[in-house]
C-alpha cells in the first residue's frame, strides 16, 4: 500500500546521518518532522512549531500518514540542506540553544530562523548587533523582591551594562563593565520563564542582578547583544585568538550553585594532609588531590 511505502521511505530518510538529530536543538533519534519546512525535529521543538502554523506544519515520522507529495518534499530537503538555508548568517555571538536549554531560548532560536528569517536577512539582526541597546527590563529589588521597571542600556562604544532607578534619572544606579558581564538565563530561580541572571565583579564582589521581560524575543535580544559586546570585547583583547576559541568566554551557565558549610582553621590542616599525600603517591606517577569547586560551563 501506498501509506506503508510511504512511511518505509521517511524511516529510511530520518536514518540519514544528517537527520538522526534534531535540526533545532540537536536531540537524536527525532521522531517528528515539519513537512513545510522538510526538517526532522524532536517532540520539545515540535511543539514550539505548532504555534507558527502559518510556517511550520508538523507530523509524526511513525504514526502520522504521510502522502507522496511530502515524502518527495522531505527527500529534496532535509536537515543539513535546511539549515544551509536558515542558519547561513547565524553570527558567532549568537547562542545556539541545545536540548536541555530553557524554553524560551528554544523558542526564540526556532521563530528567529522560520518565522523572522533573521540568519537570511543580516539587516534582522540589529536588535542584538548593533552595539547599543537602550530598554526597560523588569529588575528584582535586592531588600524585598519585588520586580520594578529599570531603564538598562548596553553600550559597547563605552564598555559597559548601565541600569538606572528612574526613567528619567541622568546618573545610571550601577555601571557594569563587559570585561567583568555574565548572563544567564535562570527561569526557576527567578520565578519567571523569561528570567535572567545577571553577575558581574563589584569591589572583589560577585554581585547578581535578576531581571525579566514579558516579551520573550525582548529578552533573548538583550541576551545575544550582552555575548555580542563580550564577543568584540574579547576580539580586541585577544586579537590572533580565533572565534571558536572566543565563543566559549562570552556567557557560562551555573552547573550548580547554592551554600555550603565551610569550616576554618581545620583546612589549613586538611591541605597539609593532602601536600603529604601528594608527595607519597609521586613516587608511582600518580597524584592525590583534595580539593572543593565550583564547576560552570
Amino acid at each position: 500500500m501506498a501509506e506503508e511505502r510511504n512511511r518505509r521511505a521517511l524511516l529510511e530518510l530520518a536514518a540519514k546521518p544528517d537527520n538522526t538529530a534534531c535540526a533545532d536543538c540537536g536531540a537524536p533519534d527525532p521522531d517528528w518532522a515539519s513537512y513545510t519546512i522538510g526538517v526532522f525535529i524532536c517532540l520539545n521543538c515540535s511543539g514550539i512549531h505548532r504555534n507558527i502554523p502559518q510556517i511550520s506544519r508538523v507530523k509524526s515520522v511513525r504514526l502520522d500518514p504521510w502522502d507522496d507529495v511530502q515524502i518527495e518534499y522531505m527527500s529534496c530537503l532535509g536537515n543539513k540542506v535546511a539549515q544551509a538555508k536558515f542558519e547561513s548568517k547565524v553570527p558567532a555571538f549568537y547562542y545556539k540553544p541545545t536540548a536541555s536549554d530553557c524554553q524560551v531560548l528554544r523558542e526564540q532560536w526556532i521563530r528567529a530562523k522560520y518565522e523572522r528569517k533573521e540568519f537570511i536577512y543580516i539587516e534582522k539582526q540589529e536588535p542584538y548587533s548593533a552595539g547599543y541597546r537602550e530598554g526597560l527590563l523588569w529588575k528584582r529589588g535586592r531588600d524585598n523582591g519585588q520586580f520594578l521597571s529599570r531603564k538598562f542600556v548596553l553600550s559597547e562604544r563605552e564598555g559597559a551594562l548601565k541600569y538606572f532607578n528612574k526613567n528619567d534619572a541622568r546618573e545610571p544606579k550601577a555601571i557594569i563593565k563587559i570585561e567583568h558581564l555574565n548572563a544567564t538565563f535562570q527561569p526557576a530561580k527567578i520565578g519567571n520563564p523569561n528570567g535572567l541572571q545577571i553577575t558581574y565583579l563589584r569591589d572583589n564582589s560577585t554581585r547578581n542582578i535578576f531581571v525579566y521581560h514579558e516579551d520573550g524575543k525582548e529578552i533573548v535580544d538583550w541576551f545575544n547583544a550582552i555575548r555580542a559586546a563580550r564577543f568584540h570585547y574579547l576580539q580586541v583583547a585577544y586579537p590572533i585568538a580565533m572565534d571558536v576559541d572566543l565563543v566559549p568566554k562570552l556567557t557560562r551557565n551555573f552547573l550548580k550553585e547554592g551554600y555550603m558549610e565551610k569550616t576554618g582553621p581545620k583546612v589549613r590542616k586538611m591541605e597539609r594532609s593532602s601536600n603529604s599525600s601528594r608527595k607519597s603517591y609521586q613516587g608511582n606517577g600518580s597524584e592525590l588531590d583534595l580539593r572543593i569547586s565550583l564547576h560552570i560551563v
